[in-house]
């Protein structure tokens, strides 16, 4: 007797444990740890991932699980075991943890088929299963469980033989591609020939083809070189001349594209010294965690391609992760070029099919090397060697909503796991990371200059409050409309960064001071120019601009800020001869367009790239010599604690793009608060004085790294409610920590209302408090009953990365 221990997807706290299930008979040889598998619960039948598969269970009456969804199993033995470690690391529920890990195409509903393996004949099967496949068919899974062939299926699949398929409904199907193969022979074919009557010309011109061509043909190329139709040839199948099969192909995304193999660049002095300890780490199969600090253009990638070549060398896998942002074509140019096919990239600009097929080349230990934003962090690798995470201060590599993992946690743990080095690479690392440098938690690689010692740009901070008090009323100062004229002269190409983050543009009454605000969330509306419309950026409602002030009736009602359309619109007034290309949502949300308008820069069909966060990393074009940032310190004054590293780190970053190659650079930084020291030292370039005041700030106010962070949020529809659930939590949390922990709260939230609930928040500062984790679990299980009942909702995140 065989019993199986599922996690079931029902997300709550009374069903986050295994449930034991009765394994029937004809299932007991196939079904292993790691599937997924349909069973009962309650009345219904729901998927559920096996973490265990037993001999004995202490409940007496089981139920029998329903069927498998796997011939194999998705998630390997470390996966499951991470599993347990995020959903207790981050208070989440153990089958949001194993979801997170797999692609969106197997998260949906599904239609499974079993068809042949690629190459494998019919002949190579059991006489039993010849009937299910013949002329290359498949076979769907209800009807292999209906005819009870399961488990000869299954012995087939561990030869290699056969292969399940999802056809998932909606969401992703398998590419198929239809090919033509002739039956007969040559001989047969011409016979056929002479007997078809004088006006069948297209059908003796396909026949002919197939005399000349004996072999099979995809049935699209066939009917274009011939210029016959569909209709046409499946005439002469109808007539068992010719056979129709389907065959699934890889949706490529790179399929047009060809890629220069590169070879290694040789390494500078101080490439060798960094890569030493990595390459040492990786021969000695030793945990080590690196940061690779080395300023812009320092050469950090050529040390990454260099390491992941030595860990394939070693029979051995690699993880890449970079930021969202960052995975422009140029990072997949170079790890292709470098790697070739070995290569398997996942982000968000794939469909939900190509990451399917990209999952599987992985899982299919088909490539060696994944590059990929936060989620590759989970890639079904077996064996890896070394784990990059390139721009390791990133936020976008924290996770907002359950399991509100960090990639870095995750990256950490599963190298120690497998016994190798993990590389975070940054210009300006995150101030935890550096404070564990040089506590010797990491172990610090610098590249202190830039390669072939090509000096940094020259920074110029521009004081916009002068420009004002001058009578320039323009968005652009005196110097860098100069810069700009000058770059246009002499046909070199700018690049013009608008940080957009906490800057949007609002519609206001010039008369009374009166915002247009979300009626469902305490913020303002922005304000789009494409169908001159007002949306809300966090629950969608939208709304049209109003004509005159609700308040007083003015008609002085205008939108304010600066949008990347309204700099784009100026640009056109004072520059009418510059190309530009703008880079934003709005013009990068199709498929392909961020790819797109890149090359065109690049290619040099524009002199000026305008664009927000989304250019200010990884660019790296020759031609460039002019960066400015419109507007720096926007970010500065959001009500986050960590708005001054963010700012210096953005700042740094952009002017990083500037003079990377023969040419030199000059950047010119905008603002408001040029006094303010984050802007000071970005313009300096100094992340070490950096470092150092922003550790005072930090240990004033005890923030990470000196302190740990949780946040609390509360929310409901009634504001009392919320205010009184939080002093609940407060007074409850209090009563559980030391003296030295700092619970700040009941405070309400940076935005106080979004989608019409109101958000309350407790926010707990600590350093050593074991009893915090039982504490916090004993607060959502205690509320997540009430989550049902009247709507209430607790959300807790360790180490936040967004306060707001």
């Amino acid at each position: 007797m065989k019993i199986a221990s599922v996690i079931v997807d029902v997300p709550a706290k009374q069903t986050d444990k295994a449930f034991d299930y009765l394994v029937p008979k004809q299932w007991e040889d196939m079904i292993q740890p790691g599937m997924r598998v349909i069973v009962p619960f309650g009345p219904r039948k729901i998927q559920g991932f096996v973490i265990e598969v037993k001999s004995t269970s202490e409940v007496k009456k089981l139920r029998e699980l329903v069927e498998p969804m796997d011939l194999e199993p998705v998630l390997n033995d470390e996966l499951l075991k991470l599993g347990d470690w995020l959903a207790e690391n981050t208070l989440s529920f153990k089958i949001f943890a194993f979801q997170v890990m797999l692609p969106a195409a197997l998260k949906a509903k599904y239609e499974k088929k079993v068809k042949l393996a690629e190459g494998v004949d019919l002949s190579d099967l059991p006489l039993k299963l010849h009937p299910y496949f013949k002329n290359g068919g498949m076979l769907d899974w209800d009807d292999a469980i209906k005819n009870g062939i399961v488990p000869h299926l299954q012995r087939e699949a561990a030869k290699g033989l056969l292969e399940v398929v999802y056809l998932v409904k909606e969401r992703v199907k398998k590419k198929q591609m239809k090919f033509i193969t002739p039956l007969v022979s040559k001989e047969d074919l011409l016979a056929e020939i002479q007997r078809l009557p004088a006006n069948a010309q297209k059908q003796k011109q396909v026949l002919e083809y197939f005399i000349s061509h004996h072999h099979e043909v995809e049935m699209q190329k066939l009917s274009a070189e011939l210029n016959v139709s569909l209709s046409t040839i499946k005439a002469l199948a109808t007539k068992n001349l010719l056979v129709e099969t389907e065959k699934e192909t890889y949706r490529d995304p790179f399929k047009d594209r060809h890629f220069e193999r590169t070879g290694p660049l040789p390494l500078t002095e101080a490439q060798k010294k960094a890569i030493t300890p990595i390459l040492h780490a990786i021969q000695h199969r030793e945990h080590e965690v690196f940061l690779l600090y080395g300023v812009t253009g320092s050469g950090k990638t050529e040390i990454y391609l260099q390491s992941i070549q030595e860990v394939i060398n070693n029979g051995k896998e690699a993880i890449v992760l970079v930021p969202e942002i960052s995975l422009t074509p140029q990072m997949v140019n170079r790890f292709k070029g470098r790697f070739g096919d070995m290569v398997a990239v996942l982000h968000s600009g794939l469909s939900a099919g190509e990451k399917y097929d990209e999952w599987r080349k992985i899982q299919r230990k088909e490539v060696k090397v994944v590059v990929g934003a936060r989620s590759a962090i989970f890639a079904p690798f077996e064996n890896i060697g070394i784990i990059i995470i390139d721009e390791e201060h990133e936020t976008s590599y924290k996770q907002e909503e359950m399991p509100r993992y960090h990639a870095r946690d995750v990256a950490i743990k599963r190298a120690q796991t497998y016994n190798c080095p993990v590389v975070l690479g940054s210009a300006t690392p995150s101030l935890e990371s550096f404070a564990r440098a040089k506590k010797k938690v990491y172990q610090l690689l610098s590249l202190p200059v830039r390669m072939n010692n090509k000096a940094l740009p020259t920074v110029e901070i521009v004081d916009m409050r002068e420009e004002l008090r001058a009578g320039n009323r323009s968005m652009f100062s005196r110097k860098l409309f100069e810069l700009l004229k000058d770059r246009l002269e002499k046909k070199q190409q700018s690049v013009l960064f608008l940080n957009k983050r906490g800057h949007s543009s609002f519609v206001m009454c010039r008369d009374c001071g009166y915002v247009v605000n979300c009626p469902k969330c305490d913020i303002s509306l922005t304000y789009h120019r494409a169908g001159v419309q007002m949306k809300c950026h966090y629950c969608g409602y939208e709304s049209v601009v109003p004509r005159a002030c609700p308040e007083c009736n003015s008609e002085y009602i205008r939108f304010f800020g600066t949008g990347t359309q309204k700099v784009e619109e100026e640009l056109g007034k004072i520059l009418p001869e510059a190309k530009v290309i703008r880079m934003d949502v709005d013009t990068t949300s199709r498929k392909g367009s961020h790819e797109r308008l890149l090359k065109e820069f690049q290619d040099g069909k524009a002199d000026i790239l305008l664009g927000t966060q989304m250019i200010a990393k990884g660019l790296d074009f020759p031609n460039i010599t002019l960066v400015g940032v419109l507007s720096a310190d926007t970010m500065l004054h959001l009500p986050d604690f960590r708005s001054s590293e963010k700012t210096f780190q953005l700042l740094t970053q952009v002017s990083g793009r500037a003079g990377r190659h023969q040419l030199p650079g000059e950047v010119i930084i905008q603002t408001y608060t040029p006094e303010h020291y984050s802007i000071q030292l970005a313009g300096q370039q100094d992340y070490t004085q950096f470092f150092q005041q922003e550790m005072m700030v930090r240990r004033a106010h005890h923030y990470p790294p000196y302190y740990f962070l949780t946040l609390i949020t509360v929310s409901h529809e009634q504001l009392l409610t919320a205010v009184s659930t939080t002093e609940k939590i407060v007074r409850y949390v209090r009563s559980q920590l030391s003296s030295e922990a700092v619970v700040l709260g009941p405070s309400v939230s940076p935005i106080a209302k979004i989608n019409n609930r109101y958000r309350y928040q407790c926010l707990i500062k600590y350093k050593r408090e074991p009893n915090l984790t039982k504490t916090l679990k004993m607060i959502l299980d205690q509320y997540q009953k009430e989550a049902t009942k009247d709507g209430l909702l607790v959300s807790v995140d360790v180490n936040p990365f967004i306060l707001m």
